[in-house]
């Protein structure tokens, strides 16, 4: 088999041309912020002082120092300061990356290679360098069935790779696809001889817990087995004045510790026992982040603005459970939560309702479909229910004129036309089997917003009950799909592509580990998918994710939560930071461009 693919490898690059579009950076139209030659992105500062330490806080454990693999818990940061990509991501660009270990990047003309050659000062934290054999190998096994599922969906369309010479390496694609280069230069790089020797997923042997080998900014100097993980800076970084990481990883240590919950890492925080918290409850962030430490300014709350599309966050139902598979049935349990009331009463109305999969974003279905969106879904229209063509995309909602009562009794028509009525105070079938699930969660902070829904539930008969279950246990639950409903965010990126398989598509429904939590297996949805990946226009993509935002919301598949434009971070006020704001990041992307002040450690 190998021998055929290899075969087949070699054929297609004598049919490719050999003309090719060679840059420092790659983006997804072609166009580049940077030019060749910037000293560092805008939203760093050649300013920033090396040193200090970073103190950062997470839930749970860990039990394994490999984070491309699915078994287990690997310590949170591993992936960003051990390993590196072949390109760095922009954070004020939609979609739009630096090379980083490749110095150029060359795409062909007929968009079906990639060449990378290699920065010839790229070197691993043992002082080797970094290799196309490197290059190579990581690609072969993170499409391999060692690695986790994601990799496997998210790079598929990558069919192989061609060493060129000791610089070059070409990566070839099954057909042509806008985003592929980009997602061909987000590999991490892994180190060959390290895995070779000691195996890259030693599930089960005394080598879990060994160090790996990377060529990234930090060295693992010490480890406490699901307690707290410190990464030193390494003194020889071989990129410390690269561009694209002049002015980030700053610290000269980072510590990782863990929590049990995020209640008790509140209280551990205000004790100084860690340096930054992103906050995702309200009332942490009204409430309980308060006291003598904030009055005096050792400890800042400070709202930072950004453009990221918000995504979907809900209650998601697991629809591989027989008591899930009416999307009827899912659509009245949403009728269920009293959103107005939630947000007034315990978020203190900070949240917006999410509206859309692609929340906050252009891609974000309004109105009616249009006539490119009709283009995609009229061949399924026998398929689809019709409010994908006759109504737009409105959340359930209590605002007057509408009110939950209101609701509730449109809920139970549903149920009702589904076979469920109630008898005796408990919603049944007509096998008398009663409308029992449970909701399962990972932090205590969530059960005051499921109270009030399971009390509404109640309502309608429905014996809903939740359970906050060890964070461990969690994980391990959800890459098994063994849950009733869970609170799930589907991020998006400015420029969605090949991880929509890993979020919606059937492939991905029946595979452990893949984020299709929903178990969504439909072929209407299937076929937007592969819309927007090999959408060839901004236009195309729009219309497809715009077709996709409505088929998914008329699923039901989630019950919609709500969503902020800004991060809410908590941290000590040692920290000095750039003036400019990145536009697209996580909350962590922008504290890696952070440094300590010098005389405030």
């Amino acid at each position: 088999m190998q021998t055929i693919k290899n075969v087949l490898i070699t054929l297609l690059l004598l049919l490719f041309p050999c003309t090719l579009f060679a840059a420092h950076g790659v983006s997804i139209d072609g166009t580049l912020k940077y030019p060749p030659g910037f000293s560092h992105f805008a939203y760093t500062s050649p300013e920033a002082v090396k040193g200090g330490s970073l103190i950062l806080h997470d839930l749970g454990g860990f039990d394994k120092m490999n984070p491309f693999t699915l078994k287990g818990s690997a310590p949170f940061g591993l992936d960003s300061f051990v390993f590196e990509p072949l390109a760095v991501s922009s954070l004020d660009e939609p979609f739009a990356a630096y090379g980083l270990i490749a110095k150029d990047i060359s795409l062909a003309e007929d968009k079906k290679s990639v060449t990378f050659t290699l920065n010839e000062n790229a070197r691993f934290s043992d002082g080797t360098p970094v290799t196309v054999e490197d290059v190579k190998f990581s690609l072969d096994t993170l499409k391999s069935d060692k690695a986790h599922p994601f990799y496997q969906i998210y790079l598929q369309n990558i069919i192989g790779s061609e060493i060129l010479d000791k610089q070059k390496i070409r990566f070839l694609f099954d057909r042509p696809n806008r985003e592929l280069h980009m997602i061909a230069s987000q590999l991490p790089v892994l180190n060959k001889t390290f895995y070779e020797k000691h195996g890259f997923d030693p599930t089960g042997t005394t080598d879990t817990m060994l160090p790996p080998i990377g060529s990234g900014p930090y060295l693992i100097k010490d480890v406490n087995p699901g307690k707290s993980i410190t990464y030193e800076r390494n003194p020889d970084y071989w990129a410390v004045d690269h561009p694209v990481r002049k002015g980030v990883f700053n610290f000269k240590t980072i510590v990782v510790k863990y929590f049990k919950d995020q209640i008790v890492s509140v209280e551990a925080f205000k004790a100084g026992e860690f340096d930054v918290m992103v906050v995702n409850i309200a009332k942490q962030w009204k409430r309980d982040l308060s006291g003598r430490r904030f009055t005096s300014g050792e400890l800042i709350k400070k709202e930072f603005a950004h453009k990221n599309d918000a995504g979907m966050q809900g209650f998601l139902f697991n629809t591989r459970r027989t008591l899930f598979k009416s999307p009827k049935v899912r659509r009245a349990l949403g009728l269920a939560l009293d959103f107005e009331w939630t947000n007034k009463t315990l978020f203190f109305n900070q949240y917006t309702r999410s509206n859309s999969y692609f929340s906050n974003s252009d891609l974000a279905a309004t109105g009616l479909p249009g006539a490119a969106e009709l283009k995609l879904l009229d061949p399924f229209k026998d398929q689809l229910p019709p409010e994908v063509f006759s109504k737009p995309l409105t959340p359930p909602s209590t605002a007057p004129p509408g009110s939950l009562r209101t609701n509730l009794r449109l809920a139970k028509k549903l149920l009702l036309e589904e076979g469920w009525q109630v008898k005796n105070g408990t919603l049944t079938n007509a096998d008398g089997t009663p409308f029992t699930f449970e909701i399962l969660l990972v932090s205590p902070s969530f059960e005051r917003v499921m109270a009030p829904y399971v009390k509404n539930l109640a309502k309608l008969g429905i014996k809903a009950d939740y359970r906050t279950i060890d964070a461990a246990l969690y994980s391990d639950r959800i890459k098994n799909f063994d849950f009733d409903m869970v609170v799930n965010v589907f991020g998006q990126s400015q420029s969605p592509g090949n991880e929509q398989r890993d979020y919606w598509s059937s492939s991905s429904a029946a595979r452990k580990g893949s984020r299709n939590l929903a178990g969504i297996s439909s072929p209407v949805v299937d076929s937007l998918v592969e819309s927007i990946i090999y959408a060839r226009t901004q236009d195309e993509l729009t219309a497809a994710c715009k077709a996709l935002d409505r088929v998914l919301w008329y699923g039901y598949y989630v019950v919609p939560n709500w969503y902020l434009a800004f991060h809410r971070i908590a941290y000590s006020n040692k920290f000095s930071m750039p003036e400019t704001l990145p536009l697209y990041y996580n909350p962590y992307q922008l504290l890696y461009n952070w440094w300590v002040t010098p005389g405030r450690e």
